[in-house]
């Protein structure tokens, strides 16, 4: 794949007409003219948040033109003043009118312009072969203006809708003029309204707190939660009362093997952040790698942005964070966590970050930017269950899903989970280790029953030290 997406202004061209010649055969050519003008004009507003208009910048916006009209001829000192001169980015009356036919007659071609005008932006802003996070953003916002627009088009007056006069090009005939329909009801009949979805109650702090204290083991994590609470609750006290507070972060890391319960604990700060105030939702939004970083130069810090996004209000909880820095100097993870802690900042009062992983490597990761070690002073370590605690959690299991152990299946899954932790090694699952066990259990006790000849309720719920046992492999002959 390549490194960069640095084109030439002949090459640019070529994949300006292969975006909007496929916009076109939708039957859309009519917009061609106030397409090409749409994109320059879009073109200066991503390059104001550029470094420096260069002459690369203006070869390539003479490259701006759709197959069959003229093209555009800029010199440095004219583009230069026509981006200083951008105002904010306005979707096209044309692009109103898109989203219209396309309720009208359940077309898609609005949302084909949208995959369009991104692909274009995309290579526009790597002209000078640097996509910067504001260019990334400034794509962003106007990806989600126009994506608003399609959804809400045929939609009057609820509470997300657009208002059309907020965007009015300059050089256009406003929309309510164009379309005096869309704004007004026929008949005098009240316009319709979408109901509201009703609101999830969310746990008390109380609730939460006894969810906590529930959970098998992690003494010690449980400990470190609650005086954590209660340093934030007095933190918000003090501030009440216009007393000081010293300079606090909320974001933490997680250390320890897999399967010890570091994403239920994050699930659970998350509600208990909400339920005192410190975060306005409270949801945990869970990624990897794969969910931050893409292939190309500026994808991943969309990419990133769009997760980040979703995470407003809660927590947005890394696992394996360290996998970010494990590339070399040109691996987008670098970029992925960039972008993570420019909205740390941007979003201190409303987002919290949690990155998860195996102890050594989490040190190592935290170490390698002087941005992650002043934000991450928090540190939580989960350690491995032993044998007793895989014993709950496998028993919580057989409760959970109306199984019940016998005295002598219980000392067999005793002696097999202290065996296990014994016997562990660094692929040790903990809790994902129980509930292979368990699946594995499900499997034997199924078979046994299945031969009864009228198996009763307490048979099918009974496990017996025998379903413990996985059979033996068949030998092929």
């Amino acid at each position: 794949m390549p490194t960069s997406w640095k084109k030439s202004p002949e090459d640019f061209h070529r994949i300006y007409i292969a975006n909007t010649e496929a916009f076109y055969k939708a039957g859309n050519r009519q917009y061609s003219t106030e397409l090409d003008e749409f994109m320059r004009r879009s073109a200066m507003g991503l390059w104001s948040h550029s470094v420096a208009v260069t002459d690369d910048h203006v070869a390539v916006m003479n490259q701006i033109y759709s197959r069959g009209n003229q093209p555009p001829t800029y010199m440095l000192w004219t583009l230069t003043s026509a981006v200083c001169e951008t105002t904010d980015f306005l979707p096209p009356v044309f692009f109103w009118n898109l989203a219209e036919e396309d309720v009208k007659h359940r077309r898609e071609n609005s949302r084909i312009f949208i995959r369009m005008f991104t692909n274009i932006l995309l290579y526009l802003a790597a002209t000078d072969d640097d996509v910067t996070f504001a260019e990334a953003e400034f794509i962003t916002d106007c990806i989600d203006k126009l994506t608003v627009i399609c959804d809400t088009t045929g939609v009057r007056n609820t509470k997300d809708a657009l208002n059309p006069m907020d965007f009015v090009t300059s050089i256009a005939p406003g929309f309510k003029e164009k379309h005096p329909a869309v704004t007004a009801t026929s008949g005098g009949e009240t316009p319709a309204v979408a109901p509201e979805e009703p609101q999830e109650e969310k746990p008390s702090l109380d609730e939460l707190m006894a969810q906590l204290e529930e959970l098998v083991g992690l003494e010690t994590v449980k400990k470190d939660v609650k005086s954590l609470i209660n340093l934030v609750k007095v933190r918000k006290l003090r501030q009440e009362n216009d007393l000081p507070v010293p300079p606090m972060s909320l974001h933490m890391v997680f250390t320890g093997n897999p399967g010890t319960g570091k994403t239920t604990v994050a699930r659970l700060m998350a509600g208990l952040y909400a339920a005192i105030g410190v975060l306005s939702k409270g949801q945990l939004i869970e990624v990897d790698r794969s969910g931050l970083v893409a292939g190309y130069v500026g994808q991943t810090a969309l990419k990133t942005q769009d997760v980040i996004k979703s995470a407003l209000g809660g927590v947005l909880f890394i696992d394996e964070a360290y996998s970010l820095a494990s590339g070399g100097e040109n691996d987008f993870g670098r970029e992925a966590v960039e972008t993570i802690l420019k909205a740390m900042e941007d979003h201190r009062d409303d987002l919290i970050v949690i990155v998860a992983g195996y102890d050594g490597p989490m040190e190592k990761f935290i170490s390698s930017n002087p941005g992650l070690e002043s934000r991450f002073n928090k540190y939580l370590h989960f350690p491995d269950y032993n044998g007793d605690q895989l014993l709950a959690i496998f028993k919580l299991q057989c409760d959970k899903n109306g199984y019940t152990l016998t005295p002598e299946s219980e000392e067999k899954a005793r002696a097999m989970f202290t065996e296990m932790y014994e016997n562990r090694d660094d692929n040790f699952g903990n809790g994902r280790d129980v509930r292979n066990c368990f699946e594995d259990m499900v499997v034997t006790q199924s078979n046994r029953v299945a031969a009864l000849e009228s198996p009763t309720k307490d048979d099918l719920m009974a496990v017996l030290p025998e379903d413990f046992e996985m059979p033996e492999p068949e030998e092929e002959n």
